[in-house]
């Protein structure tokens, strides 16, 4: 099941993360320290987002970065899946898809949402298939300009 993560579940979430980044490579590198912030910056200002790990048995065997935002194209508050991770031992068995099911019905996010996005790095065709299964749609492309 997937719940709002708790301060004692950040060094799982960290772990999760890095696994994520080793399977996963996106086009910068992220640190430890930037997880950390992230969770931080989630638990001290809600209306940032959240993050939510997948509980199964007591084990965390999963988590999302939900960020939220307005868009003006969409016409209202936006819930983006920044980062979706599950155990390998759990994957395909259904738990992205209640993710998206507990977002999309109120359950995880507590504001009405025009929509729900994400990203997916190119070579990542499982999860690519999963998001298509669920009616996501290729919207534009994203681009990034990094300050120092």
């Amino acid at each position: 099941m997937w719940r709002l993560a708790k301060p004692e579940d950040d060094d799982a979430i960290v772990e999760m993360c890095m696994q994520l980044y080793d399977e996963d490579p996106g086009q910068v590198t992220v640190h430890q320290e930037n997880i950390r912030a992230t969770l931080r910056a989630l638990r001290n200002e809600p209306c940032r987002g959240r993050a939510v790990v997948l509980d199964i048995e007591n084990r965390l065997s999963g988590y999302a970065l939900l960020i939220a935002f307005w868009s003006n194209e969409l016409g209202g508050h936006i819930c983006e899946v920044d980062e979706l991770f599950v155990a390998p031992a759990h994957r395909s068995q259904g738990h992205g898809r209640s993710l998206f099911e507990a977002i999309s019905q109120g359950h995880l996010w507590l504001t009405p949402i025009a929509a729900i996005v994400l990203g997916v790095t190119p070579d990542n065709v499982r999860a690519r298939r999963l998001y298509e299964r669920l009616g996501f749609q290729v919207a534009g492309i994203s681009m990034v300009r990094r300050l120092p």
